[in-house]
């Protein structure tokens, strides 16, 4: 059986890092990618000969083939290769927020031990690509650590009521119509005169495809077909909601639709499984889908906003957070991320402007 063993290293670089990186699975990405050896080395900017090194002694290591020669043809990925690369982007992708929990954690305790003038901020928020830019972004430009934990939306929400995060993070759709979905599940947990929304970032919400989209899917009424197999978000999180009042809207049975109750913790969860061909189609976001090489069938926009007690608003770390996200610098670095747009950034938005349910005589 192979074990793995995680370590961890300290690093004084501010660049966007990737946690759980092994070199086998660089080579092994990259001539999947560059379909021959040659141009993987060049590509990883490694010799031929380290890279076939690396491979010959992996092969021995796990006692199976890596790479497979054809007369005539250059190198390629055996199935195993195939396999065992699908394998670690699943696993990956599957503890991904657990992951970042851990590194938030340490670096949280590690710059309180470093750096006594250091502003900590306490989150929990539903899974985002663009969080975890952020998070680099307030360490190396403003001093601020985003003490991160990725939960579920409504999680999110309920964790701050009990005071264990001074921000919580969470998404809805356009669709928050009086009697909707949306309102039965955060109505409840959040309070006009108590709680305050920060604008954080707009996102595209849709169906996950292989590439091609062979299934030929054209919206929420194909996920009934026979054979078609779906893999969902979990319980608890605000993509699970908006697929379940997508559904609903349509007059479709959750039950009638095959794998509905295969759940994923992140949206590049969900489209590594579409990606490795362990379902065929998934909802989430269009920067997850694009990750993947997936076709991606837009059905909504979705506002992601920041929400914290109304006395916290305006302290010093949030004032700071909040005229960092209306800054151009930060703005450019979620400039690729697919489907998403930073309109409003950093505005605190009136519950009753956000979410229609809410009405007044007078403004809280």
């Amino acid at each position: 059986m192979l074990h793995v063993k995680l370590a961890y290293t300290f690093t004084r670089s501010s660049t966007m890092r990737i946690q759980l990186d092994n070199p086998l699975f660089d080579i092994l990405s990259a001539i999947h990618t560059a379909g021959s050896v040659g141009q993987a080395a060049a590509r990883l900017a490694l010799s031929y000969r380290h890279v076939w090194g690396e491979l010959k002694r992996w092969e021995a290591t796990l006692d199976a083939e890596l790479i497979v020669w054809e007369r005539g043809k250059r190198a390629r990925l055996s199935p195993f290769g195939e396999k065992l690369l699908f394998a670690e982007q699943r696993a990956k992708m599957r503890v991904h927020p657990q992951v970042e929990n851990l590194v938030a954690e340490m670096e949280r305790e590690f710059a309180l031990a470093f750096d006594p003038d250091v502003h900590v901020i306490p989150m929990f928020a539903s899974h985002d690509l663009a969080l975890s830019r952020l998070k680099e972004f307030m360490a190396r430009d403003t001093g601020l650590h985003l003490d991160l934990q990725f939960r579920g939306s409504l999680d999110c929400l309920k964790a701050l009521s009990r005071g264990e995060c001074l921000l919580a993070g969470f998404h809805v759709s356009e669709d928050r119509a009086r009697g909707s979905m949306t309102q039965k599940a955060f109505k409840a947990l959040l309070k006009p005169g108590r709680h305050k929304l920060i604008n954080f970032v707009g996102r595209q919400q849709g169906l996950m495809l292989a590439p091609g989209n062979p299934k030929r899917v054209q919206g929420v009424q194909d996920l009934t077909r026979a054979g078609l197999r779906f893999v969902n978000r979990q319980n608890g999180s605000g993509t699970r909601l908006e697929i379940e009042q997508l559904l609903a809207s349509a007059s479709i049975a959750t039950s009638s639709v095959t794998g509905f109750d295969r759940t994923e913790p992140t949206h590049l969860a969900v489209a590594a499984a579409v990606a490795s061909g362990q379902a065929d189609v998934g909802f989430g976001i269009e920067a997850a889908a694009s990750a993947f090489g997936l076709v991606f069938l837009p059905l909504m926009r979705e506002q992601y906003y920041f929400v914290c007690l109304k006395e916290a608003v305006d302290q010093p770390a949030l004032s700071k957070l909040r005229e960092l996200l209306r800054r151009s610098e930060w703005q450019g670095l979620i400039a690729d991320l697919p489907g998403y747009d930073v309109e409003g950034a950093g505005d605190v938005i009136p519950l009753s402007r956000a979410l229609p349910w809410y009405s007044f005589r007078t403004p809280k």
